[in-house]
């Protein structure tokens, strides 16, 4: 209940405006954009959190001016053409009595691509280049900077016009005003450089116009990181005399903390912190600004619970939690923590797939859990059968959970079959692996969900022809997954090859010295290495691929590739593995065609993909009810696959 929360669920005043509670929807990217205006699924996804209790929805990075247009689609709060989709946004969640924030930003040197696919003419305050993208940006002249200053006051009072409630200034994450605060990137020898004052005169000069542009009624914010983790970047010192200087000035209302920078590899896995990052652990940097300003601290990184956002702030370190990805994955937390329902939220696992991944990809965000992320147009309301059936799942892996669960609760009766001992599939497996054990939340939030609604759940029950004829269903969905794939591989009748599963599943003993064979280039590939290599094997972890981790989003790869360099992992790509003997491992280069020969091994471990198990498939060919394929049986994929088509028979049937 509140009571439980009193901190979390206590008002906040953050200048002109009062929030109803302490949770936080950050500013991101949801890639719900119609010709660089709110689309009606940007609204829907919006007023969902706001239904589901937000306190306060900052909308994604808006471009002040058409000079920080790139490549990825943003909000034009430089045309008035973004007026009325502000206002559609804001009328949907202010009847919840959540506020909403626009954010505006410019990206300077951060910014490779043009919107028409060519290399972007990128400004900066000085031609110093950007490591993670390789580009060299222009030097912004005077009138430049003048220009970009009009353009920040201008969008802010499109805001106002919009009627939303404040407007939150990014100068975070290595964008334009912070490249303006680093004496590495900025070595200007006019008004805006050198002295420390003059570094802060751009950023001064931002606030100001916006302030003006937004008026006495609306809150006025910035959002800082309070450390950059990367190399040149801003370190926490220098982060928290911005901080300090910029509160002391008495034109912000708030001050909202993060950490990282989108200039290195290093400093980009900040922006959305992967599961391999402790909880709440930017909750630090916020305390150490709030112990030196009189304004509201915001923090946000890896807080994806209400009891963490409550210790955050019981402890003093942060007045609000940026709680976003924890709201991608259940709308209705702040509402499930209020009531005293906290043991049914859906906690986010910080898996980044579905959320950050499809963003970086260009697609709408959703989550892999709940795929009505993003989707609340076609999937938010559950829409009652009105011929109930008698369903049977067979599979107790995510793919069968969601559509068992999403059948009873649109009134079909339902039994799950299992033929294991615990549901999960392979997330059972996965969670084995280091810094992994948070995604068996997956299965538990899954689980738990199958249990509330009332899905009759069978273990240990192998379903077979005879059982269907017997049971006789109207309805047969299944989700049996799959099974490693064991190719003919020359010469390994002489030596020691073991599949992943069998590894993680402790059912073969692994050598000192360690072959890992990832055709997958996932997560199974580096989780495998990663525990090896902690064990004090010598491991050597080959790809076929470009690098190891291709195929899963990259803030997670890239932490994990610095983790694998630490830990001594020799990372070997474009390898094809097609032979072995006693002690060698033979691959071919996947584009010279040309040996690549690894000798002194003892185990080689495979991880060249899954096969579907389709034999109950086979044998129902000819019966005569409604059947259903869903998941890895149907295509072996991911998690996010197998969940989104549960939800999708589960709705149909």
């Amino acid at each position: 209940m509140a009571q439980d929360f009193p901190n979390l669920f206590s008002e906040l005043a953050v200048g002109p405006t009062c929030l109803k509670n302490r949770i936080l929807s950050t500013g991101h990217m949801t890639v719900m954009l119609e010709n660089g205006v709110p689309s009606d699924a940007m609204v829907a996804y919006h007023k969902a959190r706001a239904a589901g209790g937000a306190g306060l929805i900052i909308l994604e990075a808006a471009r002040a001016h058409i000079s920080g247009e790139g490549s990825r689609p943003a909000i034009r709060a430089y045309d008035d053409a973004c007026i009325p989709g502000y206002q559609r946004i804001a009328k949907a969640c202010h009847p919840f009595g959540c506020k909403v924030f626009a954010q505006l930003s410019h990206p300077g040197r951060e910014m490779p691509l043009a919107a028409d696919g060519t290399y972007a003419v990128a400004v900066a305050p000085s031609s110093i280049p950007n490591e993670r993208f390789h580009v060299m940006p222009r030097e912004m002249p005077r009138a430049s900077i003048a220009e970009i200053i009009d353009g920040f006051e201008a969008a802010a009072g499109r805001i106002r016009q919009a009627g939303l409630d404040g407007v939150e200034v990014v100068a975070s994450h290595g964008y334009l005003i912070a490249q303006f605060f680093n004496a590495r990137v900025n070595i200007r020898t006019d008004a805006y450089g050198g002295s420390f004052e003059n570094r802060m005169r751009f950023a001064r000069e931002v606030l100001k116009a916006v302030r003006q542009g937004a008026g006495p009624d609306l809150a006025v914010g910035m959002r800082l990181s309070g450390a950059e983790n990367d190399h040149d970047g801003l370190d926490d010192t220098e982060c928290l005399k911005i901080a300090r200087a910029l509160a002391q000035d008495g034109t912000l209302d708030y001050l909202n903390m993060t950490a990282g920078t989108s200039a290195g590899l290093a400093g980009s896995i900040h922006i959305v912190p992967a599961m391999s990052f402790e909880t709440g652990y930017t909750a630090p940097l916020a305390a150490a600004v709030r112990a030196q300003v009189d304004i509201p601290v915001f923090v946000a990184g890896r807080i994806n619970q209400p009891q963490i956002a409550e210790q955050i702030l019981a402890s003093g370190q942060a007045d609000m939690c940026g709680m976003t990805r924890a709201m991608i994955a259940d709308p209705r937390m702040p509402q499930k923590a209020k009531a005293g329902n906290s043991d049914d939220i859906r906690a986010c696992v910080a898996c980044n797939q579905a959320c950050i991944g499809h963003m970086l990809n260009g697609y709408p965000i959703s989550c892999i859990q709940h795929p009505e992320t993003g989707r609340e147009l076609e999937f938010g309301t559950r829409i009652p059968t009105e011929s109930p059936r008698q369903v049977m799942v067979v599979g107790g892996g995510p793919a069968g959970m969601k559509a068992a669960a999403v059948a009873v609760e649109r009134g079909h009766e339902v039994t799950l079959f299992e033929a294991g001992s615990i549901l999960g599939g392979q997330v059972a497996l996965a969670q084995l692996l280091p810094g992994r054990a948070e995604f068996g939340g997956v299965t538990q939030n899954l689980a738990r969900k199958v249990m509330a609604a009332g899905v009759t759940v069978k273990l240990g029950v192998r379903v077979t022809r005879e059982l269907v004829d017997q049971i006789h269903p109207d309805v047969v969905i299944m989700a049996t997954g799959a099974v490693p794939y064991t190719p003919l591989i020359e010469g390994a009748e002489d030596a020691h090859v073991i599949s992943a599963w069998q590894v993680l599943q402790g059912k073969a003993k692994v050598g000192s010295r360690v072959v890992i064979a990832d055709w997958r280039c996932d997560w199974i590939g580096l989780g495998l290495a990663e525990q090896l290599a902690r064990d004090g094997c010598y491991v050597r972890l080959v790809v076929n691929g470009m690098t190891a981790g291709q195929s899963i989003p990259q803030y997670a790869r890239d932490k994990w590739l610095g983790d694998m360099h630490r830990l001594g992992v020799e990372v070997i790509p474009y390898a094809r593995f097609y032979g072995a003997d006693q002690d060698s491992a033979y691959f071919q280069h996947t584009l010279s065609g040309e040996p690549i020969v690894l000798e002194g091994i003892d185990t080689i471990v495979t991880s060249l993909g899954h096969q579907p198990v389709t034999a109950l498939a086979d044998d129902l060919g000819d019966w005569g009810g409604d059947i259903h394929m869903i998941g890895d049986c149907l295509s072996p994929r991911t998690v996010e696959e197998a969940v989104l088509e549960g939800l999708r028979i589960g709705s149909q049937i």
